[in-house]
C-alpha cells in the first residue's frame, strides 16, 4: 500500500511536471465534452418542444343531444378513465356559444341565445399521440359520446410521433459519434504525451520497474486530467447554455429552455465519469506500446 500511495502521488505530480502537454490534453477533452454536452442538451430541448406541441394538440369530444350538464360531467369521468387520456376538460355549450358573440353581434346573439344549438363537449389531451386511434376508439364506445363528431387529428398525431422518433435517433447518433471522436482525439493527445516522455519510461524499464509500476502514474495522470476537464467543461457548458437561453428569451420566444440547474447534477456526473474513463483508456492504450519494449528499444537504440 505504501508503494501504491507513492505511485498515486507520482501521477498527480506528473500533471504539473508535464503541464504543457497536460494543458493540451485538458483543452482537447474540454472541447469534446462541451460539444457532446451541447448536443445532448439540444436533443433534450427539442424533445421537450415536440412533447409540448403534442400536448397542446387537443381533441374535442362532443356529448349527445339531450344530456344535461350533470350527465355530461359523468360522461367526462368515464372519458378520464380511458388509458392514454391525460385530461378531459369540460366545455359547456354556453361557453362555446359565447365565443361566437363577436361574430354574430350583440343584437343577433341576444335573439338566438335561448336557442343555443351547440352541444356540451370535452377537450381531450392524450399522453402518447402514437396511440391516438386506439384512444379515440375507446372514447367512442362510451355511452353519451357522439362518435361521429370527434375531431380527427390522426395526421397531426402521426407527424408528431415521427418527428419525436427522428429527433431521438439523430440525437443518439450525434452524441455517440462525438463520444467516439473524443476518445480517439484524447488517445492521440496522450500518445503524444507518452512519446515526449519516452526517456522517463526507458529509464524506469531499464532499472527493472514492472509494467504495473510504470503504468500506474500514467493512468492516475490521465484520470486526473479527465476529472479537471469534467469540472471545467461543466462550467463552460453552463455559460454557453445560459447564454443561448438568454438570447432566445430576449427574442420573446414562447419556448422555455430546460433550466441548467435542473440538469447540472446529471451533466457533472456524466462528464466526470466520461472524463475519467477517457483519461484512463487513453493512457492505458497509449502506454501499452512502450511496455512491450525494453529500455533501449523505446528510444530506438
Amino acid at each position: 500500500m505504501k508503494g501504491f500511495g507513492y505511485l498515486i502521488k507520482e501521477g498527480f505530480k506528473n500533471v504539473w511536471s508535464n503541464r504543457i502537454m497536460s494543458i493540451a490534453s485538458v483543452c482537447v477533452l474540454i472541447s469534446c465534452l462541451v460539444l457532446t454536452g451541447s448536443a445532448a442538451l439540444f436533443s433534450m430541448n427539442v424533445s421537450k418542444l415536440v412533447d409540448e406541441v403534442g400536448e397542446s394538440n387537443e381533441t374535442v369530444v362532443y356529448i349527445k343531444d339531450g344530456y344535461s350538464q350533470l350527465e355530461a360531467v359523468y360522461v367526462g369521468k368515464e372519458i378520464e378513465k380511458v388509458d392514454n387520456v391525460q385530461s378531459a376538460t369540460f366545455f359547456s355549450k354556453e361557453e362555446a356559444f359565447e365565443q361566437y358573440r363577436d361574430t354574430l353581434g350583440d343584437s343577433l346573439f341576444a335573439r338566438i341565445e335561448d336557442r343555443n344549438p351547440l352541444p356540451d363537449s370535452f377537450i381531450i389531451v392524450m399522453d402518447d399521440l402514437s396511440k391516438y386511434e386506439e384512444t379515440v376508439a375507446e372514447i367512442q364506445k362510451i355511452e353519451g359520446v357522439d362518435p361521429d363528431t370527434i375531431l380527427n387529428r390522426k395526421d397531426f398525431a402521426d407527424k408528431m410521433t415521427r418527428i419525436s422518433n427522428l429527433v431521438s435517433v439523430i440525437s443518439i447518433a450525434v452524441v455517440a459519434a462525438l463520444l467516439i471522436i473524443s476518445l480517439f482525439i484524447i488517445a492521440n493527445t496522450i500518445r503524444a504525451t507518452m512519446y515526449s516522455r519516452r526517456f522517463e519510461i526507458s529509464i524506469m524499464k531499464s532499472v527493472g520497474a514492472t509494467n504495473a509500476f510504470v503504468r500506474m502514474p500514467f493512468l492516475v495522470e490521465g484520470m486526473v486530467l479527465g476529472l479537471i476537464s469534467a469540472v471545467i467543461s461543466t462550467g463552460l457548458l453552463a455559460l454557453v447554455y445560459n447564454g443561448i437561453g438568454l438570447v432566445i428569451e430576449n427574442a420573446q420566444s414562447i419556448f422555455d429552455f430546460i433550466p441548467y440547474t435542473s440538469v447540472l447534477p446529471y451533466v457533472l456526473a456524466a462528464f466526470i465519469v466520461f472524463g475519467i474513463f477517457v483519461g484512463f483508456c487513453g493512457s492505458f492504450m497509449s502506454i501499452r506500446k512502450y511496455l512491450k519494449m525494453e529500455g533501449n528499444e523505446i528510444l530506438g537504440w
